[in-house]
């Protein structure tokens, strides 16, 4: 993989005036700019498993969202692993320390991980607010004692947990975020808009490979369910217009597994279980 190339002055993102219904934004945007269709965009195929790799070259595993269901995943061969979240049920404890373990079995050089709206005690403002809210809707969780989960990420010691922060590895430049756009009133969900704006924001420029959990507008983002697209339109002009990395690598919607390209960056929605969490989907 090659490195990617920092956008070209400065670039400002502002709030898109279709940002509160991601299928009317999808329908505007096909529409009047073609924007979603080739030649603008296309499927890609996943390098199977046995492909050699090239000389000089470094090879990425995605997989997001395994959701405490890892043991019988086939992980392939590779560099370094990327998780895009969603890698327990509610954050508890016992299951940070499981998927902890799995990893230190795992032979990739670095594994890198972020959090996603499942990640629960990871998102201190949710937990703060669960506390003093409805107690019933995640009793586990609720029962908690703030030292049980004051300090979860570090349970994570065979990986490289990113939020809202960077890590470079084997001089690829890789950011994190957990950010998701409001649903069912989740860990790390904000509304759509402004709020999730300000998070996009800290993103730099020069990011080789971009992680989030949800995926941006129009790439692996339709849930065939709801007859709607939830992806977010900020991230998408975000990464398209300012970011440009490489690779941006997310999870969220299971339905939206597989790869695509707007021709500069590979968009690959990894979710390991399916829409009925069945662990499935190869990295």
């Amino acid at each position: 993989m090659a490195h990617g190339i920092p956008s070209q002055g400065k670039v400002t993102i502002t709030v898109d005036e279709y940002s509160s219904n991601p299928t009317q934004a999808f329908t505007h945007y096909n529409i009047n700019q073609s924007r979603f269709q080739p030649p603008h965009v296309h499927m890609v195929d996943p390098i199977p498993y046995d492909t050699p790799k090239p000389a000089g070259h470094t090879r990425f595993v995605c997989i997001s969202d395994t959701h405490s269901r890892t043991d019988g995943i086939q992980m392939p061969y590779g560099d370094i692993l990327l998780h895009t979240g969603d890698f327990t049920e509610l954050g508890l404890p016992s299951e940070v320390k499981k998927f902890n373990d799995w990893l230190g079995n795992l032979p990739y050089e670095y594994k890198i991980v972020i959090a996603g709206n499942h990640e629960l005690t990871f998102d201190k403002e949710f937990m703060a607010d669960l506390v003093k809210q409805d107690y019933y809707r995640f009793p586990s969780v609720s029962k908690l004692k703030p030292e049980d989960f004051d300090n979860v990420q570090s349970l994570l010691t065979n990986s490289i947990y990113l939020q809202d922060s960077e890590v470079t590895v084997k001089g690829f430049r890789i950011y994190g975020a957990p950010w998701t756009p409001w649903f069912n009133g989740w860990g790390f969900n904000l509304p759509r808009g402004q709020s999730l704006l300000d998070k996009w924001n800290l993103i730099p420029e020069g990011i080789d490979i971009l992680m989030t959990h949800g995926p941006p507008l129009g790439f692996r983002d339709w849930v065939p369910k709801e007859l709607q697209r939830v992806g977010c339109v900020e991230l998408l002009n975000t990464v398209q217009r300012r970011i440009r990395p490489k690779l941006h690598v997310f999870g969220g919607i299971h339905e939206g597994y597989g790869i695509m390209t707007d021709g500069y960056t590979t968009y690959i929605n990894a979710s390991t279980c399916t829409v009925s969490f069945q662990p499935t989907n190869p990295p």
